[in-house]
């Protein structure tokens, strides 16, 4: 049985009690000037406001731009890890995110509609440090 799921590096996103619900994206909104972004700014990149606001972002987004990598992720320890998708995810509120992708290259296509999950890297100490990533949306 997996432990307490904990993300591998904290601050950019959410790991909900529900296994059922779907990650969400740690993000800013400017409320000078209502630019989002990922990860969280202190100071706007768009209008150099300071006063910005931490906002969930996802979990759904399209798929702008993807490649696959034929190597093991760094940090696994599974052995069926032989390679990784990476994409560019564009989600509803502005920011263009890049993060790992799940499953086979083939499932993929660019403005494909994904949503995020969770995905186990390894237990440790009864801790099951997860990452977040993409995929095609389920019908």
């Amino acid at each position: 049985m997996a432990g307490t799921r904990v993300p591998i590096k904290a601050g950019y996103f959410t790991v909900p009690d529900d296994p059922s619900e779907p990650p969400r994206l740690l993000g800013s909104r400017c409320a000078d000037c209502g630019e989002h972004f990922f990860p969280r700014r202190a100071i706007c990149a768009k209008c150099l406001g300071e006063h910005t606001v931490d906002v969930l972002l996802g979990p759904r987004g399209t798929l702008y731009s993807y490649t696959f990598v034929h190597f093991p992720l760094f940090g696994s320890t599974r052995l069926e890890h032989i390679g990784y998708g990476v994409g560019q995810v564009d989600l509803p509120e502005g920011p263009r995110v890049q993060l790992p992708l799940a499953g086979r290259q083939e499932d993929y296509r660019v403005g494909l509609p994904v949503e995020a999950e969770l995905d186990p890297l390894r237990e440790e100490a009864g801790q099951e440090f997860v990452i977040i990533r993409f995929r095609p949306v389920r019908s």
